[in-house]
This record gives structure tokens, C-alpha cells and sequence, in this order.
């Protein structure tokens, strides 16, 4: 068997003691996986024809002490700065791997982005079943939409409409276990066919 493209290595790095250990680690284990993420997949992403995308790895620069607890890399339609744009992530926590689509507290745009969905909640109901939503990108946790359903969608968009501070994450969990048992190809696969579903939600997001 061909050897897998994430390891228990990867995860563990998010266990390390100490924000400079961690960060060192975390730029010679992960980081040059999260390169060539960014490189493979926003080609993936351009070729959509909503324009073109780049990718950004996490720097975590503003920490002084305490250690990131997940990391990725994002892509988004800017060359500089994404936070505020609607964007894709690929990326670790110690527990699970995430690929999203996300709209954080930065994006000047969450009221109108929150009524779009909430006039037609079905292409979210539509995703698969293990596909799941989240209103804060900075803890682990997330939903199944399938399980919460129209109740639980509408109240995650009311409050990304009302609350300053809210955000929109929709994607899929991966658990670390599943991730490290996937070759390269696999998990390429896996990553494209999960950005494929969620690239219509992209476009609502743009209005597009």
C-alpha cells in the first residue's frame, strides 16, 4: 500500500508544549503539506470560473504565548489578507481534519450572506449526510446539518445576521484516524469531491 499523505505525526503537533516548540514543529511537520495543498488546490478552485484563487497558509503571527490549537491553509479570491473575503480551508486540529468553506467574523457581508441562505435553506439541506455546519471557527466542535436541520440552520443564520461576532462553516470532518489510513491520491480525491459540493454554496455566499 502506497504510504499515506497524513500522519499521527501531523495531529500530534497540536500537543506540543510551548507556542515556539509547537510553532517549529508545526512549520516543519505541516506546513510544507499545507504548501502543496495550497498549490494543487487553487488551480482546483480557479478553474471554477468565479475568478481566480490563492492560497494562504497559517502564520499565527500574532501569538506571543499561547500555541495555535489548529491550523490550515486557506484560499480565497485576494492575493493579500482573506480573513474578510468568503473563503476554503484545509486544515488540522489535533482531533480531526477539516475542509470548509467559511465566512468568519471579518466579512462585512454576513447580513446579506445569512438572507440568501435563509430564503432557500435547500442546497444545505442537500449536502450529504456526513457534511456539517459551525458558527466558530476558533473550537473544534461542529453539527451534523442533517441532523439539526431547517430548526437548527435557521438559528445558526439568525445569528450570524444579529451577532457581531458570529460566523458560517460548512464542510466536512475528517477523523484523524480515517485522514492517516488515505493515501495521497485518496485524500486529494476526498478533498476535490468535498469542494466540488460546496462550491454552489460558495456561490450563493458571492452571490454569484
Amino acid at each position: 500500500m502506497s504510504k499515506s499523505f497524513w500522519d499521527n505525526e501531523d495531529f500530534d503537533v497540536f500537543y506540543i508544549e510551548g507556542l515556539e516548540n509547537r510553532m517549529t514543529a508545526l512549520q516543519n511537520q505541516v506546513q510544507p503539506k499545507f504548501h502543496q495543498l495550497g498549490d494543487y488546490f487553487s488551480d482546483v478552485l480557479s478553474g471554477h470560473g468565479t475568478g481566480e484563487f490563492f492560497p494562504h497558509v497559517a502564520r499565527h503571527a500574532r501569538r506571543t504565548v499561547n500555541p495555535p490549537t489548529d491550523s490550515w491553509v486557506a484560499f480565497a479570491s485576494a492575493k493579500r489578507g482573506y480573513k474578510a473575503l468568503p473563503h476554503f480551508q484545509i486544515g488540522l486540529w489535533g482531533t480531526h481534519l477539516f475542509i470548509i468553506v467559511a465566512v468568519i467574523y471579518e466579512n462585512p457581508h454576513k447580513k446579506i450572506i445569512a438572507e440568501r441562505f435563509k430564503n432557500d435553506l435547500n442546497p444545505l439541506i442537500s449536502l450529504k449526510s456526513d457534511y456539517i455546519v459551525s458558527g466558530d471557527h476558533t473550537k473544534p466542535d461542529a453539527e451534523f446539518i442533517h441532523k439539526i436541520g431547517t430548526t437548527g440552520l435557521t438559528k445558526i443564520l439568525d445569528r450570524l445576521h444579529d451577532v457581531k461576532k458570529a460566523e458560517f462553516l460548512v464542510g466536512r470532518h475528517l477523523s484523524r484516524e480515517e485522514a492517516i489510513k488515505m493515501n495521497k491520491d485518496e485524500f486529494f480525491n476526498y478533498t476535490k469531491e468535498t469542494i466540488e459540493d460546496l462550491l454552489p454554496i460558495y456561490d450563493i455566499i458571492i452571490g454569484h
